[in-house]
């Protein structure tokens, strides 16, 4: 089953995705066309991030994959919808997406065994985790000016439930520029795989229903200007579309 949040007279609704509409509760049926898509995210829910969680992008970027997994927050400000808008910023020429799968937790989770983490987890979306690599301090602290802007973290279309997933180290996933090709890759490539994320971080705090933790992204650097379409897609989750547009 698919789950996605739409924007509907004013509120935002939860649906289930049925063919080429959100069906939503009550019966009203949404045209995927017309829906105005939220980013599918419960609202006080947590947002961790991965950084050089794939081993060939730390290769690409000159460094050795990180020997204990490197997480940051991100805010809710940071979130946009599918084929929504993300604005490059004016003083910013290296703006590149970062295609993502996204673990959603399930069910509250502590002192979670790796051999069982995968049973916490509830669903899985896509995100393109875009990066301004001019205000970069440093790849193993990754500050708030590279991934805390506004707007620049799109997510989405749907939540696509676990079980229709499966393995989830076993997913092909792109990112392409105007129909161009710029990133390709699998998460069986991950660094820390999703139980393993899910493990280490229900170890010292409780994991609840909705959080999220995007899992980092391969390799590929491509950077966008004005105009650009981008799509993010994962084998079996969803294709993610956004739009940049210049400041």
């Amino acid at each position: 089953m698919k789950r996605a949040r739409i924007a509907l007279n004013g509120r935002a609704v939860w649906g289930v995705v049925d063919n080429d509409a959100v069906v939503l509760p009550g019966g009203r049926a949404v045209a995927l066309a017309n829906a105005h898509f939220l980013p599918p995210v419960t609202p006080g829910a947590s947002i961790f991030a991965l950084g050089l969680n794939y081993a060939d992008h730390s290769v690409e970027l000159g460094f050795k994959p990180p020997s204990a997994p490197l997480i940051f927050l991100k805010g809710p400000n940071t979130l946009v919808g599918h084929d929504a808008v993300s604005p490059r910023p004016a003083d910013a020429n290296q703006m590149h997406p970062e295609c993502e799968l996204v673990a959603i937790i399930g069910r509250p989770a502590r002192k979670v065994r790796q051999a069982d983490a995968l049973d916490y987890v509830g669903g899985y979306t896509v995100t393109c985790d875009y990066a301004i690599r001019e205000y970069l301090e440093n790849y193993y602290r990754p500050n708030l000016r590279v991934k805390n802007r506004d707007a620049t973290t799109p997510i989405g279309p749907w939540i696509v439930d676990a079980a229709d997933v499966g393995d989830p180290q076993a997913l092909a996933l792109s990112s392409s520029v105007n129909g161009n090709v710029v990133q390709h890759g699998s998460t069986a490539d991950m660094v820390f795989p999703v139980a393993e994320l899910i493990a280490y971080l229900s170890d010292f705090m409780t994991l609840m229903p909705g959080d999220m933790i995007m899992t980092g992204t391969p390799h590929g650097v491509h950077f966008v200007q004005g105009g650009d379409e981008v799509v993010c897609e994962i084998e079996k989750v969803g294709r993610l579309v956004n739009r940049v547009e210049a400041e």
